[in-house]
């Protein structure tokens, strides 16, 4: 059944989007202190939110979550370009602040928003149409673990665009081989090809955080064709990135049941025993999982 679709206002309207001093005025009318444990940093920049919704090529069809809202900023850039923004926030005076943000700065989007009040990590549904893309200025401190959680979570996700701190960008797009390739990297690419879109500033932020940000797009894709289960290659995927230095047959002994035990399963995946866990690709692990001493 097609999705009916709403005239999309006009998206140069600037009145729609939050200026520096919005921003600032909500955080005081709210009592919000911007705090590093909740990894808050508001974007107050209309280019990059902008920039945003441009990269995500969300259209009137998609249902988007966004996690980590705050005083709305990316939220407001959103709305006009979609069914539906799912917004999912942890701090509760946030969630609560969102919808009147909302229906002040664009009265006619105001029923596009639905408001989920809770930790990402741990939500366990997300209400309304299956979500078909994630926008997010993710936390800093919690973004790898917020996006496999999401991304299990929600199948119907077909893209994500997301922006991280630029460390933890070249980390999930890593590829096989490179020194920052590890555990992000390895469990992100089970569900999704991932790549840089694009490097952000720090001072489109308030309050400026003192790294850069990095955009990554992932586009859904099947998971390695494999009969070991997704928790089993994970703990592969953990055991090989523990001690980086030790080659697979010793990083492996503990998850084999010893040294020979993990030779043993390396040889039957094809995999060169004294290799280590950064030459490796998920379809790799898959198959070392697959192969684990059953005894």
């Amino acid at each position: 059944m097609g999705v009916t679709q709403t005239p999309a206002p006009d998206p140069s309207d600037q009145s729609r989007l939050l200026t520096p001093a919005d921003v600032r005025a909500l955080a005081e009318r709210f009592g919000i202190r911007p705090t590093k444990t909740l990894g808050q940093n508001f974007v107050i920049d209309h280019g990059t939110v902008r920039r945003i919704v441009r990269v995500a090529g969300v259209t009137q069809d998609d249902v988007v979550v966004e996690v980590g809202p705050g005083l709305g900023s990316l939220t407001l850039a959103l709305l006009p370009h979609v069914r539906q923004v799912t917004a999912i926030e942890i701090d509760p005076a946030l969630a609560e602040a969102l919808p009147g943000t909302v229906a002040a700065h664009a009265p006619d989007l105001a029923d596009r928003l639905r408001v989920v009040p809770g930790d990402a990590m741990r939500v366990t549904e997300v209400p309304g149409p299956p979500p078909t893309a994630l926008v997010a200025n993710l936390p800093y401190n919690v973004s790898v673990p917020v996006l496999l959680h999401l991304l299990h979570l929600l199948p119907s996700l077909e893209r994500a665009l997301v922006m991280v701190q630029a460390e933890v960008a070249d980390r999930i797009t890593a590829t096989p081989g490179g020194r920052i390739y590890g555990v992000p990297s390895a469990k992100i690419a089970w569900y999704a090809a991932a790549r840089r879109a694009g490097a952000v500033g720090r001072n489109v932020f308030w309050p400026a955080p003192n790294v850069d940000s990095g955009l990554v797009e992932l586009i859904r894709r099947p998971p390695p064709v494999t009969k070991a289960a997704r928790e089993d290659v994970f703990r592969v995927v953990d055991a090989a990135f523990a001690q980086r230095r030790k080659t697979l047959r010793a990083a492996l002994a503990g998850w084999a049941g010893s040294a020979p035990a993990a030779e043993t399963a390396l040889r039957a995946a094809g995999v060169d025993p004294t290799a280590r866990g950064e030459s490796l690709g998920i379809e790799e692990f898959a198959s070392i999982a697959e192969h684990r001493p059953r005894d």
